[in-house]
């Protein structure tokens, strides 16, 4: 097993109890009611699992492509339909190809007819992060890593039941690790 699949896996043990079918309010809800001594254990794991990635620009440039570094580092755009993730359908989790956090479950995926991939939730509220965005003067919410900072894409509020939501994320952002079957 790689360090990647291990990570992921040790990731989706700690990170799903709290996460893919909970709103933010009954996630909120729920800790509220949990033992101060389970929240400062969960709190400790999740902390670990999002301390900062900090890179210099010259390290970023080396570790992406051009592609990659416009879209993670200098909030760029890919090419709809272009992306080699748009079409994946096997099972497994979409992870932050700046620094591998655990994104995105192909269980949330869905098809939009954008020409990017989609999904109605991340696998934990934790790992990704929001911020308006009026860059082309409208308003909308981009999505980032959690962990590097990196651009993902936006999110909106026309997505598929349960959440209502469509995380519309670039394609280039993003690593896969299939699911492996025993």
């Amino acid at each position: 097993m790689t360090y990647l699949m291990q990570y992921v896996l040790v990731a989706f043990v700690l990170l799903i109890p709290m996460s893919c079918q909970q709103s933010k309010s009954s996630v909120q809800s729920k800790t509220e009611k949990t033992s101060s001594s389970v929240v400062s254990k969960q709190t400790t794991m999740l902390s670990d699992s999002l301390k900062k990635v900090v890179k210099t620009k010259a390290e970023w440039k080396a570790e992406l492509n051009d592609l990659e570094y416009n879209v993670l580092r200098e909030k760029g755009t890919e090419r709809p339909n272009t992306g080699d993730l748009l079409k994946e359908k096997s099972e497994g989790v979409f992870t932050c190809r700046g620094c591998q956090l655990p994104l995105f479950s192909s269980e949330t995926k869905f098809e939009s007819g954008t020409g990017w991939p989609s999904f109605w939730e991340p696998i934990n509220e934790v790992n990704v992060a929001e911020e308006k965005d009026n860059k082309y003067g409208w308003s909308r919410v981009e999505v980032l890593c959690a962990r590097c900072d990196g651009h993902l894409g936006h999110v909106f509020n026309d997505g598929p039941k349960p959440t209502g939501l469509r995380y519309c994320i670039n394609a280039v952002s993003l690593d896969f690790v299939a699911e492996t079957k025993n």
